[in-house]
């Protein structure tokens, strides 16, 4: 594999940096498969629950294109717990970063605040504030995240729900991730 000439980046050169955009433009372009691969790891996640996450997340996804909802929905749906693995405390936030290039801003934004959201269904139990949520109340998307919530999250824990498989959201998946939405990286 070809490599670059630099150890450190101000050292680089424009040769250094076009190999490095094609490596990374060919890594994004398999950005789908590495979050399938992921959502199968969530087969083996978080314990306690009557459903695994994957069907969580798949549940989420079903309700969401039975509501008619468009892909980016259907998308973040499906997507919004694939952090609780690897950044349980903030997992919210997790699934946001990964999808911000590729849906609107409202998607982007209920789904970095569903975990907050949700409290509202259980914090009462652990002595936690249940309206915390309400801190939003004034924002343009706060409606569309109670939604989100009520409708498609906090019910999808159902292990007689007909659910329909991974294979059925991986041509959105991979739709989404091919949009033309993306911005500017960082």
């Amino acid at each position: 594999m070809e490599t670059v000439s630099f150890t450190e980046m101000k050292h680089g050169t424009q040769a250094d940096y076009l190999l490095l955009d094609r490596y990374e433009q060919a890594h994004t372009a398999t950005l789908a498969d590495r979050l399938l691969t992921a959502l199968m790891g969530l087969k083996r996640g978080l314990a306690g629950y009557q459903i695994d996450r994957l069907q969580h997340s798949l549940q989420s996804a079903t309700r969401a294109e039975q509501d008619e909802a468009d892909e980016e929905w259907i998308v973040a749906a499906l997507l919004h717990d694939i952090g609780d693995d690897l950044a349980p405390m903030n997992h919210s936030e997790f699934a946001a970063a990964i999808i911000k290039p590729y849906v609107r801003e409202e998607v982007h934004w209920v789904v970095a605040h569903h975990g907050v959201f949700q409290m509202a269904y259980y914090a009462h139990h652990l002595g936690k504030d249940p309206g915390a949520r309400d801190r939003y109340s004034d924002h343009p998307f706060f409606e569309s995240c109670v939604r989100f919530c009520e409708h498609w999250d906090q019910p999808s824990f159902d292990p007689d729900y007909p659910t329909k498989p991974l294979g059925h959201f991986e041509p959105m998946l991979r739709r989404i991730l091919a949009a033309e939405r993306i911005q500017a990286r960082d």
